[in-house]
């Protein structure tokens, strides 16, 4: 079954392809799950080509393809790149549960706090000598983070773990599950883009997600309240790559590599951070301008949520231990790489 759906998918690649040929030596389809208006498209992804194609000197074209155009859901955006389907994905770790441990690191609470730019960087800083073996199958172009995981609520307006007991609450990854775990509610798996008609129908009570995804799926008409904690402190966050299967990369020359690699470095990592923050602003000021009510919880409250979640890290580290993975060294690792990139 899965030789004939990547068949179906293969066909439909080339029908999609046939009117957007361009005159470049190498073609490039990227895929991904949110929508052509989301600021990851339009701000992020699309860039990101263009920058490529460009220090290619127009030999490489990169047609990005959004919302699962090429079929198939979210979690097999992995398998989809790895085998060779499409060439490149924009895709959330999580969606894949236990597949990217090692960077599950970087989504435990009290790792990242409020600045996407400086967990790039760490992102950054621990791929070679920590992370790199479990992206087998494909090669990274870059790995970052959203803004993090902030709650938004249909009805229930929160200042404390306990507001949340009970609660039925969406979150994309494993080690998001256990934050929801740890403060007394309930988790509910789910790709973002089933998320509005779950809120609506109140299959589930709130979601943990940045403020950046609220104008693409208009999450304001769905919920009453945004919370987050002082001074835009977040709840963990989620990590993504943009990755080309690795066998369509092995082949290409080594100027063209570097054309990917040169619109993947360093500062584009921080400006990455940078439209994600950015986004995540104009998200709640949506949300805001339609009536939501924005809380910031005070010092104290925020605390309290802290003190909840930080058996989180534990029992993420006794959990890839038994794996093999020295994950008290990881989580010192990453928290001190994070902590030096946001002290600059």
């Amino acid at each position: 079954m899965s030789n004939l759906k990547n068949a179906f998918l293969a066909a439909a690649m080339i029908a999609a392809g046939a009117s957007s040929a361009s005159a470049a030596d190498y073609e490039f389809k990227l895929h991904h799950f949110l929508g052509e208006k989301a600021p990851a498209h339009t701000q992020m992804l699309v860039p990101w080509a263009k920058q490529v194609e460009e220090n290619s000197g127009g030999k490489v074209h990169i047609e990005i393809y959004p919302a699962m155009t090429l079929g198939g859901r979210p979690p097999e955006l992995i398998n989809q790149v790895r085998d060779g389907v499409v060439d490149l994905v924009w895709t959330v770790n999580g969606y894949t549960p236990g597949l990217f441990p090692r960077t599950e690191v970087f989504e435990l609470p009290g790792i990242h706090t409020n600045d996407p730019a400086a967990t790039n960087q760490a992102l950054m800083d621990l791929y070679e000598t920590d992370l790199k073996d479990e992206y087998k199958g494909v090669e990274v172009m870059f790995l970052h983070v959203h803004a993090g995981q902030a709650i938004h609520m249909r009805d229930t307006e929160v200042h404390s773990p306990a507001d949340l007991a009970g609660k039925k609450i969406r979150i994309p990854t494993r080690t998001g599950a256990w934050v929801i775990e740890a403060l007394g509610a309930s988790p509910v798996a789910m790709p973002v883009p089933e998320l509005p008609p779950a809120l609506q129908k109140g299959v589930i009570d709130g979601a943990f997600i940045p403020w950046e995804i609220i104008p693409p799926l208009k999450i304001q008409e769905q919920t009453e309240y945004q919370i987050e904690g002082v001074d835009k402190e977040r709840f963990g966050t989620t990590t993504f790559q943009v990755s080309m299967n690795q066998e369509r990369w092995n082949g290409l020359p080594e100027d063209i590599q570097k054309a990917f690699r040169d619109a993947s470095g360093p500062e584009w990592i921080v400006k990455v951070g940078e439209i994600w923050a950015a986004s995540d602003d104009f998200g709640i000021g949506l949300a805001t301008k339609a009536g939501n009510t924005h809380v910031t919880l005070t010092e104290e409250e925020t605390e309290a949520f802290r003190q909840a979640l930080a058996p989180v890290a534990d029992r993420w580290v006794e959990e890839v231990s038994a794996k093999g993975i020295d994950g008290a060294a990881l989580v010192e690792k990453a928290r001190a790489a994070v902590a030096s990139h946001s002290a600059n």
